[in-house]
């Protein structure tokens, strides 16, 4: 296992009680690097959603516990906060709790002489993802998605 999913894994597997203890689920994890610094994010979220106060009492708990286990090699900055609005959809949980919603799709190369595609959610496999866009259903491989979200209106 890569050393980032290694430290995903393992953080996610401390966060579970401090998160089940605050009311929240944990969204997501990621251990990147970004302009030569490492960020351990976690992304918690709620039905009625997380506010700052969430965000800082799982920060705290987090923080503790990671310093307790010590596992991470590198110099890094926590953040705990919410997906936002725009989620990205990373794992099947978060395409299933997405089916009917209105979705972005970033392509890796054009496809129709387009690289992004809004549609509503229809369906999801290990090899594809099915939006209906306004002409059409239009099934992507997955290999093929950069990216996809949520959409929002404002």
């Amino acid at each position: 296992m890569p050393k980032g999913k290694e430290i995903e894994t393992r953080t996610e597997e401390l966060l579970l009680p401090i998160a089940e203890k605050n009311g929240v689920e944990i969204y997501d994890v990621e251990y990147v690097k970004e302009g030569g610094q490492w960020y351990l994010r976690a992304f918690i979220d709620r039905k009625d959603g997380v506010n700052i106060q969430d965000c800082e009492n799982v920060s705290r708990e987090l923080s503790d516990r990671l310093d307790e286990e010590d596992f991470i090699p590198d110099a890094y900055i926590l953040e705990v906060s919410s997906p936002g609005l725009g989620r990205v959809l990373k794992k099947d949980r978060h395409l299933e709790k997405s089916l009917g919603k209105a979705v972005e799709v970033r392509l890796y190369r054009p496809q129709e002489k387009k690289k992004e595609f809004e549609g509503i959610l229809k369906a999801y496999d290990k090899d594809s993802v099915t939006i209906e866009t306004q002409e059409e259903e239009k099934k992507i491989a997955r290999p093929d998605i950069a990216l996809i979200r949520l959409a929002f209106d404002f």
